[in-house]
């Protein structure tokens, strides 16, 4: 893993950012290179992911029907859009961020997206939307309710790492 410390911050303007990149492999998927910047100054942080190889746009649509299926990986690069039919869309945008994660940890992202966006929301309308959203969501991750969950990537460097997963053109 390569390391440089002591850089500048782009956040608070100081000099305690630390820049890290590595390489992985990663199944069904290939070759990445792992992007992140840490201030210990004022405890910003982002990373990303890059691919190291050109792909095919495709679109990975996944149904979550059990505990197990919350485990599964998921790999999104900062130019997926995620479905959530009937719950969100959340379409990439400049500040947009590639992760690894699991199908829980996905789900709690998106719990965290919808409750932030209505924080200090004066529309009682699209308070009680969103917080059915969210208590939709929450009985997907305790296994009272299933979900079909999208990935689309005009890149190709999106993955639902599951023999259950299809995987399709763009």
């Amino acid at each position: 893993m390569a390391e440089l410390k002591n850089q500048h911050c782009s956040i608070c303007g100081g000099n305690k950012a630390t820049l890290r990149e590595e390489e992985a492999e990663i199944p069904h998927f290939g070759r990445i290179f792992i992007l992140s910047v840490e201030c210990s100054d004022c405890g910003y942080r982002k990373s990303d992911i890059e691919p190291a190889e050109k792909k095919e746009p495709c679109k990975y649509t996944f149904e979550i029907n059990s505990d197990d299926d919350l485990n599964v990986k998921v790999v999104k690069s900062g130019d997926a859009t995620v479905k959530i039919p009937h719950v969100i869309t959340m379409e990439p945008g400049p500040a947009s961020s590639g992760y690894i994660t699991n199908v829980e940890g996905l789900i709690e992202r998106v719990k965290k997206i919808i409750e932030a966006s209505v924080e200090g929301e004066d529309d009682a309308s699209l308070r009680k939307k969103a917080k059915n959203q969210v208590k939709k969501l929450g009985k997907v991750l305790v296994g009272r309710e299933k979900l079909k969950l999208i990935i689309e990537d005009p890149t190709g460097h999106s993955a639902i790492i599951s023999d259950k997963a299809v995987k399709g053109k763009l």
